[in-house]
Parts: C-alpha cells; structure tokens; sequence
C-alpha cells in the first residue's frame, strides 16, 4: 500500500507539470479522460456491484442510491468531463491591470491552488467531477473517498489515470488514497506543506471534524439543512411542485428540501394540499411517500408525525419533511437565521415586496424566488460541475467550479524602475 505522504509528494511535484500546461494540453487530457472512463465501463461496474453488495444492510436505501452507478450515469460522468473541457480556462486570466505613474505594470493573475485535497463518502460521480475540475483548473487531486465506495472510486480513478497518461501528463495528478481510516482522513487534514487546498464534501460530522482539525487551509462545504417557505400570497399550485420537487427528486443530496415554513394566512388551504401531494398521490403513482414532521401549529391542521426538538435541525438525507406554521415573512427569515446551515433557501410568493425582504434578508449561499433548491449545482449554474458547494464565505462561497480553485498572484512588470 502506497502510503499517503508519498501520494502527496508525488502530487507536489505534478502540480509543477499541471501548472505549466496550456489550455490545449489540459483540454486534450479531458477528452482521453472522459472516453478511458467509458472504455472502463465493464470494470468500474463491476467494482460498483461488489461495493452495493458489501453495503446492503449496512447503509440506507438513500445513501445506497448514491453509491449506484450504471452506464447512464457513467455517460452522464463522461459528459460531466466534456463539458469541463469546453469551459474557459481559468488559470492565466488576467483579473485586474493596473499601469502605475512610474511605468510599472501590475496584473492580478488567476493561478492554480496547487494540491486539491477532496475527502468524500458514498458518491463515485464526484470523483470524477473532482478529477475534470482540478486538471482543467491546473491543480493535483488526491481523493479519499468513504470505505463504502473504494472499489469504485480506485476502478474510475484507473481509467481517469489512463487518460492523463495518453495526452502527456503524469498519472500522478490524480490519486486516490487506499487508506480509508480517520487516520488516513487526519492525515490529509494535517499535511501543512504538501495540501494548499482541502475540500470536505459529505455529512455534517465530516465537515466538522475538517473544520475543527484542519491545519491547511478547508473549506466547509455541503451540509444542506435547506427550507422552501411558502407565503400569504403563493401560487399553491407552483408551491407544490416546487416542494415536491425540492424534498423528493433526490432526498439523498445536500440541495434537498428538509424544512418547509408556511404562512399562518395559507396554511388552512395548503396544508392539507401538502400532505395529499406528498403522500397518498406519491403511493398512487408507485412513488416513495414523505413522512411530515410537524411543529404543533401545523399538527392541529393535517395529521403526521409530531416534531421533537432536533427536527429542524437536522439534514434527514431522506424522505423526511419537517413542516412549521409561521405568521410573517420575517418570523420565516428569523427561523432560517437559526436554522440554516447557509446553503439554499427558497420562497415561494406573489409579492415583489416579500421576495426583496427574503432575499436581502437570508444569508445563505442561494436563495431562490419561486424555483427549487436543487438548482444548487455546479452543472445547473453552468459551471460544467462542481468540486464542493461552499457554506461559507471566504474564499469560495456556493457551488465551487473552475474559478474558485484557482487563487491569484500578482505579476509586475517593469523597465528597470527601483524605489
């Protein structure tokens, strides 16, 4: 086993090949990675069968959705690279240029970060996102993917490796780590010198234990306690959908609904609407109903399950709903300033006024104006993908694509001036 100092100084010595790279080369080593992914197929299935069989019983049947691959997410994987390589390349841009009174010229210039540091669980896509992100952005990858997923994880990084190698660049731009411990994860968090970046994608006791641990720099990324509030003056009909879809699409990612407020003033009507709309009409049509956790206000209108004291709190990754009654926009914002965890964050409204006040007001990464939260995509955001979505503020703050893992120098030039 290849420990994980010499992956990262394997990776120190690639980010100095990366970082001189030109566009066409990166591009080149996009496309032969995208199509060695799909070479791969037989083998990255396979590796993804053994890891569901190892994981049933083990894990939900949420979190083992996220660890499923088929051929149609592997095309969509591929397609995901593609659409990297078509992105402009963020390394060389000149940000800013400033010509000073003595002659000298001064431009802020976009550079690589260097090494990328990405710790993960139970999703095989974001290898791959990570992996078209960090080489198109100019930047080493080193990966440490939850136990769950290794066998998948290892089998899509030896065909993204086949790929880099075709087009001239050095294999070790991308590894993945083969120790999955915490020991291996806080040895990552630790390597001052050989990590310039770390980004922590995954439940909120990984972020925590990055955040809390973390000696290079870390950026908080993904835990999505994430509301849709419906107001006085809501389309019921659109409020619908758009919690639907928002709760149900995909209960397992960090953009999913987990809290939803109504206005007092529509409660009566879209209550009841809500509970049929999210449960019998989702059983009549062979879908998975959602369980409604409700605050008292709520629970004297429709029928679920009470709400306890963690229920507002909580990410459930799951089809679980908690549901509150509140009697103004600004109690809604107030309850989102307590409860959020600054991800995305969504009214539904008629009124011009109370959609300003929301979204002046909430301090999340986004927040939506009669649209769903599952727009908090790299992809949706025309980014190609993302390596993180970021709850926090510096650097890097919602989905994190090629311009956030480049950060700047300042490059001078002159004719010989001294001061």
């Amino acid at each position: 086993m290849k420990s994980t100092h010499a992956i990262l100084l394997e990776a120190q010595s690639a980010k100095r090949v990366l970082a001189l790279a030109d566009t066409a080369q990166k591009n080149r080593a996009l496309l032969a990675m995208a199509d060695a992914l799909l070479a791969g197929t037989a083998e990255i299935l396979a590796a993804n069968a053994a890891d569901l069989a190892a994981a049933r019983g083990h894990i939900s049947d949420v979190m083992l959705d996220r660890l499923a691959l088929d051929e149609a997410r592997l095309t969509a994987m591929a397609e995901g690279i593609r659409d990297v390589a078509a992105l402009p390349d963020p390394a060389g841009a000149v940000l800013q240029r400033l010509a000073r009174p003595n002659g000298l010229v001064i431009e802020k210039t976009a550079v690589p970060m260097g090494v990328l540091a990405i710790i993960y669980e139970s999703r095989p896509n974001v290898t791959s996102d990570a992996a078209a992100l960090a080489v198109k952005s100019g930047n080493a990858c080193v990966l440490r993917c939850g136990k769950e997923a290794w066998g998948s994880c290892m089998a899509i990084v030896t065909a993204l490796r086949g790929g880099l190698a075709a087009a001239g660049l050095p294999e070790s731009c991308l590894a993945l780590l083969e120790d999955t411990t915490h020991a291996g994860a806080g040895e990552l968090m630790t390597a001052v010198g050989l990590v310039d970046l770390l980004i922590p994608r995954g439940g909120a006791g990984l972020i925590r234990a990055c955040v809390e641990n973390a000696k290079v720099p870390c950026i908080q990324t993904g835990t999505g306690i994430c509301h849709v509030y419906v107001d006085a003056s809501a389309d019921l009909a659109m409020a619908l959908d758009i919690i639907e879809n928002a709760k149900a699409s995909r209960p397992s990612v960090c953009n999913a609904e987990e809290v939803c407020l109504v206005h007092a003033a529509a409660a009566p009507q879209f209550l009841p609407m809500l509970a049929s709309r999210l449960g019998p009409e989702r059983i009549a049509k062979g879908l998975h109903p959602v369980e409604l956790r409700l605050a008292p206000r709520a629970a004297a209108i429709i029928s679920g399950t009470p709400a306890g004291p963690q229920d507002f709190d909580t990410e459930f990754l799951d089809y679980v709903l908690a549901v509150k009654v509140v009697d103004s926009t600004d109690e809604a914002i107030a309850h989102i300033a307590a409860h959020s965890t600054g991800h995305s964050e969504a009214i539904v409204t008629r009124s011009e006024a109370d959609a300003a006040r929301f979204t002046a007001a909430v301090d999340s990464a986004a927040v939506y104006v009669n649209c769903s939260t599952r727009f908090t995509d790299g992809g949706e955001f025309g980014k190609g993908c993302e390596i993180g979505i970021s709850t926090q503020k510096l650097h890097a703050r919602g989905p994190m694509g090629l311009a956030e893992l480049c950060t700047y120098k300042y490059i001078i030039r002159g004719n010989g001036q001294i001061r």
